[in-house]
């Protein structure tokens, strides 16, 4: 009797176990590989957008939060309250939510890590696990807004949105908040713009380059002649591209992701193609079996709050989008003005972008109520 005691105590502590070992692993699956954005939760008739004095809402200003009220800044009286209609939505597709949105940043750090870091490129990707689909927009970086948050640092108020990134990261001590340099850059976006982001992903330079490398290389084609040598060192013909498709290693695909001539928003245009490139490389018959392997390869590599069971799905809604339904924007650049301002924080006259607050609100309310970009 005694020794079936000892057999029911031992398969009990070995049930216990393997119980314990699933629970943990359960976690990690589902843990974010980094610091969570944690954005203020909006709540009905309460999120306050600043308005203009005599500026109005336009039913695209409309966001799928329900009953918001809109107050006016001061100096003016108006206020306004907007109750969005719902949205019929399907069953979504790989164990996903209907949509999630992702925060995509190109990191310049040129050494490992994400201790300092402007935000060279920003795009936003809205992933629809209903239809299926997916939308991407990017923003200029040298866009000219205010940094919340920050302003018992230095006095820091306002900055280009790529220097969002920048006050954030650990490096520079200036923002106690969460998500680190994406979690400031995060809420600037919300704070100017009323753009909201479930997660958020950064790559250094370096980390671009070994992943182009990985897959093999990219085709790219360029519309025009390009010369991505530098100003100083003997010119490499190899760097000097002519319009036409081209095969580029992750080096050549970096300078030319990097090259702002004539103007950043033709750099916009470049790091666009070769996303494309990436993305369609990405999914070709012959990488879809290796992105597991990829994926564990460069996780480490990465500044990100999505969680391995998120990277999951992620990869499996990828392979559902039809290629029709992956849809890429950029605002109008007619949208913007370029001004010289003097940068009080920096103490230097910097090159900025500006824009019509209300009309770039109106478009991004349109890109998360999944309107805009259209086919």
């Amino acid at each position: 009797m005694h020794r079936y005691k000892v057999i029911l105590l031992v398969l009990t502590i070995a049930l216990l176990g393997i119980a314990a070992s699933g629970v943990y692993v359960y976690s990690l699956w589902h843990r974010p590989l980094g610091p969570r954005l944690e954005l203020p939760t909006y709540t009905p008739a309460t999120q306050a957008v600043a308005l203009e004095p005599g500026e109005t809402i336009s039913p695209s200003d409309q966001t799928p939060n329900p009953s918001i009220t809109l107050t006016p800044t001061a100096g003016s009286s108006q206020a306004v309250t907007i109750t969005p209609s719902p949205i019929a939505v399907g069953k979504p597709l790989c164990g996903g939510p209907a949509t999630m949105t992702i925060l995509a940043i190109g990191s310049d750090q040129r050494s490992t890590g994400y201790t300092y870091g402007l935000a060279d490129s920003i795009h936003v990707a809205r992933i629809d696990f209903t239809v299926p689909s997916v939308m991407i927009i990017d923003f200029p970086r040298d866009l000219w807004v205010e940094i919340p948050g920050i302003s018992d640092h230095n006095g820091i108020t306002n900055g280009k949105i790529n220097q969002a990134y920048l006050y954030g990261n650990p490096g520079m001590g200036y923002y106690d908040g969460p998500g680190e340099g994406p979690g400031l850059l995060a809420r600037t976006l919300d704070f100017n713009f009323g753009l909201r982001v479930d997660h958020y992903l950064a790559i250094d330079l370096q980390t671009f380059v070994r992943m182009v490398d990985a897959v093999g290389g990219v085709d790219v084609t360029i519309e025009a002649p390009v010369d991505l040598n530098s100003s100083h060192g003997t010119p490499d013909p190899n760097l000097v591209l002519s319009a036409g498709t081209h095969h580029l290693d992750g080096e050549v695909a970096l300078r030319l992701a990097r090259n702002r001539v004539p103007s950043t928003f033709q750099r916009m245009k470049y790091q666009k193609i070769i996303l494309n490139a990436l993305r369609e490389k990405l999914l070709s018959p012959a990488m879809i079996t290796k992105l597991p392997s990829l994926v564990t390869q460069f996780i480490n590599s990465v500044q990100t709050d999505l969680s391995l069971s998120e990277i999951n799905k992620l990869m499996c809604i990828a392979q559902e989008v039809p290629a029709q339904n992956i849809l890429s924007d950029s605002f109008p650049q007619e949208m913007f003005t370029s001004e010289m301002i003097y940068d009080e924080n920096r103490k230097v006259t910097t090159f900025v972008n500006k824009v019509d607050n209300a009309q770039f609100r109106a478009m991004i309310a349109d890109f998360m109520n999944g309107i805009w970009p259209m086919p």
